[in-house]
Order: C-alpha cells, then sequence, then structure tokens
C-alpha cells in the first residue's frame, strides 16, 4: 500500500507533515501520536542546545496542570511560571525572569483561563523581547487553528513569530487523534529522535494522518464560521439573568459560561434534555468559584452551526431555568 507509511515514516503520514508545514511556512514538521509528546520534544530539544535547564510557561498552561509534571520528572527540566493569573503572559512576565532561559512557551488559547489570546500586539511586543534575550519562543498551539480568525492573519503569518509550534489533529479539525510539532529542520530532526524515545513511532499511523488531512481539507475553511457563532451565543446567553460569559466577546470558537445554580440541578436538567431531545447542550458542569454558581464551557463545531441559533439560546434559556426550579424545589 503506497499510502501506508512504516513508523512513521513516508505514506499519508509524510504526506500530512508536508501540507503542515508548507501551512504554517515552516521548513519542516513531524509527526506526533499526541501532544503531550509533541510539547515534551520541543522543549527538551530547544533546553539540549542551551547552556540553561531552566524554561518558562505559564502557570495555567497545559505544561503545568495537565501532564504531571513531565518535563521536571521526565526531562529534568526547571520549570519557571511566567505567572499564575488567569490571563495571557506579557512581556513584564518575562522580564521578571532575570534568568537564563532554554525555551519559553506560549499556550494559544490559554484554555484554563477561559480560552484567552493576547492581542496582536501585546504577542509581537512578547516574541520580539525573547528574541532580545536570545530565547525561542515555542508556541503550543493545540487550538492555533480555532485561534487564526481572532487575529485574521495567514497561519505562517503568526507561526513566523515563534521558533516551533505545536497544532493538534483531533480537537477543532475533528480527526482521531495526533499533532505535529513544526519549525526548523534540525530541531524537528531533534523532536523526531524523541518521538521515538516516548513510544511514539507506531508501526503505522494512517488513520491519524488521513483524519488529520481531512480536517484540513473539511474543517479548517470553518473556523471563522465556529468562531462568529461562539460570539453569538455568547451574546445572546450573557443577556440572560443570572448567566456570565467569559470572555465577552469569545476570543475562538469555545468560551465559558456561568450560571447562578448548583451544579447538580444543571448536571440534572442537561442528562434530562440528552434523555428527551437527544441533544447535548454541555459536557459537564464544575463549580465556579463563586459559592453557589457552576460553570461550563461550550465549544462551537459542525453540530453547532447546523443548529439555528435562536433555537439553541432558546434550548440554554429552558435548561438553565429548569435547573433553577429544580434548585428551588430542592432547597424547599
Amino acid at each position: 500500500m503506497p499510502d501506508l507509511d512504516r513508523y512513521g515514516a513516508g505514506g499519508e503520514v509524510e504526506a500530512l507533515e508536508h501540507e503542515v508545514a508548507q501551512l504554517l511556512g515552516t521548513e519542516s514538521a513531524v509527526f506526533m501520536p499526541s501532544g503531550v509528546m509533541a510539547q515534551q520534544a520541543a522543549m527538551r530539544s530547544w533546553a539540549e542546545r542551551s547552556s540553561t535547564d531552566a524554561v518558562a510557561v505559564h502557570g495555567l498552561s497545559h505544561l503545568v496542570v495537565h501532564e504531571l509534571d513531565a518535563l521536571s520528572e521526565m526531562h529534568h527540566l526547571r520549570v519557571q511560571h511566567l505567572t499564575d493569573e488567569p490571563r495571557p503572559a506579557t512581556v513584564d512576565d518575562l522580564d521578571r525572569l532575570a534568568e537564563p532561559l532554554a525555551a519559553v512557551s506560549l499556550e494559544f488559547p490559554l484554555r484554563d483561563a477561559g480560552y484567552l489570546l493576547p492581542s496582536w500586539e501585546e504577542l509581537v511586543a512578547f516574541t520580539d523581547r525573547a528574541r532580545e534575550r536570545g530565547v525561542p519562543v515555542h508556541l503550543d498551539g493545540a487550538r492555533l487553528w480555532e485561534s487564526q480568525p481572532f487575529y485574521d492573519r495567514p497561519h505562517a503569518e503568526i507561526a513566523a513569530l515563534f521558533d516551533s509550534v505545536y497544532v493538534s489533529f483531533y480537537k477543532g479539525l475533528g480527526g482521531v487523534s495526533g499533532a505535529a510539532l513544526a519549525g526548523p529542520q534540525d530541531l524537528v530532526a531533534q523532536a523526531r529522535r524523541w518521538r521515538t524515545r516516548h513510544g511514539g513511532t507506531l508501526f503505522s499511523m494512517l488513520p491519524y494522518a488521513v483524519g488529520a488531512r481531512d480536517g484540513l481539507r473539511r474543517r479548517l475553511p470553518r473556523m471563522a464560521a465556529y468562531a462568529t457563532r461562539a460570539r453569538e451565543l455568547a451574546a445572546g446567553l450573557g443577556s440572560v439573568d443570572d448567566v456570565r460569559v467569559h470572555p465577552d466577546p469569545p476570543h475562538t470558537n469555545a468560551f465559558r459560561v456561568f450560571v447562578d445554580a448548583p451544579v447538580e440541578a444543571l448536571e440534572e436538567a442537561t442528562l434530562r434534555v440528552m434523555e428527551t431531545d437527544h441533544v447535548a447542550l454541555a459536557s459537564r458542569w464544575r463549580p465556579a468559584e463563586v459559592p453557589g454558581w457552576a460553570m461550563t464551557e461550550l465549544t462551537v463545531g459542525d453540530a453547532t452551526l447546523d443548529w439555528d441559533v435562536e433555537d439553541q439560546l432558546t434550548a440554554m434559556r429552558t435548561l438553565v431555568s429548569a435547573a433553577r426550579r429544580g434548585a428551588r424545589a430542592g432547597s424547599s
């Protein structure tokens, strides 16, 4: 089979790598089975060519919150936090870390702060300052595809601000799984070695590559429409009493919804809608920082675009009202 790769070499995987490198304007790209592997390979590879083992990341980034301290436990890197505040990192944050750094990473968007992005001017200022210090900047672009409409610039122009870029294929693109790390040819070659060390050279990765290329063809052109619908939904939900959205307006196709109702009541109402209407209005609810309030994340994709926006807003308003009634009945 000409399209079947062998341990990640050749076939559809190689074609995907060329496609991503061309789209991002980089010299090379390598397919990775997971974003966690891509991130660690990038940061370790930058550190190996540096005189220091210190790297800087946001305290709410995926590298810190969701990877069990892999950078320090597996790669023995000293992880410095640019900030722990729920906002994008700034030049001032970078300046406060005066020691030499092997690399610095920015996450697009900062998911655990509410899918936030810096402005273009803030981003350029940050990457310029890093280059003045001789520090490579890595982009955790797990949702770079979803972030591009916010800047309204070509993917390659955004990627050009960074020294390496990781992108995901299974989130907005809807692929089976997998990611890519793009950047200079020598760095990508170094990362390929770390893919092998991480056990990432599966016998064949054809299904992942086919799904990724299909997502690039079908879903990438719809990212702007996803973002527009997210803003329409956020505006409608933000007008409901005791409902708040963050950010307002959303920066990408995803945002957070805060409701003045208990988690249990909202979960029960959500399950009831699933059973009766066969519609999933929210993935899961969890307690917000304000006692008595709950929070969920809404992400716009194809299914959301296929549903009339006013009908979806009516369904969400009905859900919130039902949860409040249930909470009152349970407390009486």
